[in-house]
């Protein structure tokens, strides 16, 4: 019996085989314009253009800057790739994930090590830098349910815990053309490599 494909063909022609990805066939064009296109909540948010994992990739980043003030660029780029994956598999919500098992986890931690190994960064970030991600990502989340997914302020207080004030302070959820979005993407890679 044939097996069945598991490469994606990128734009840039590279050929990403999901079950053993390689960094040579990551590029950030790619993760951009997937990411971009990406809708985050399923789609089911408010206005005019879908919220995309990239433009919550750029909040996250920015958040983490707040959370963690003194880290390097090589951190503030891991916070802006920590998604990454999905520009192939997907955004799935925290539902679907758990429907599907332990082979999501699996599938997405050798993507993101394919990605880190590709701009510089170690396969697996340390423990310590990935808890304050997942904080910046959390104070994301409760501000997209706030701001664009329905959510109150209580039920996303209940479920993504109650952010520090501070730490938003001045940021709102942006919702634009996902071209615009992949090139913001993409520009802040660039000047964080740049930094490296």
């Amino acid at each position: 019996m044939k097996q069945p494909r598991a490469w994606q063909r990128m734009l840039s022609g590279r050929r990403l085989d999901l079950l053993d990805p390689t960094p040579m066939d990551v590029e950030i064009e790619d993760i951009a314009h997937g990411l971009a296109f990406v809708a985050r909540w399923n789609g089911q948010t408010m206005g005019d253009y879908a919220y995309s994992v990239a433009e919550h990739s750029l909040l996250v980043e920015t958040l983490f800057g707040r959370v963690a003030p003194k880290a390097p660029a090589k951190w503030r780029l891991a916070a802006l790739l920590h998604d990454a994956p999905e520009y192939v598999i997907g955004d799935m919500i925290s539902p679907v994930k758990a429907a599907v098992g332990p082979g999501y986890g699996a599938l997405d931690e050798r993507l993101e090590a394919a990605v880190h190994i590709r701009f510089g960064l170690p396969a697996k970030v340390p423990a310590q830098i990935k808890r304050q991600i997942k904080k910046a990502d959390k104070i994301s989340a409760w501000m997209e349910a706030t701001q664009i997914a329905g959510f109150t302020k209580a039920e996303a207080d209940r479920f993504f815990g109650k952010p520090d004030p501070a730490l938003m302070d001045g940021l709102e959820i942006v919702l634009r053309p996902p071209v615009e979005t992949r090139n913001a993407y993409t520009a802040r890679h660039n000047a964080l490599l740049e930094q490296l």
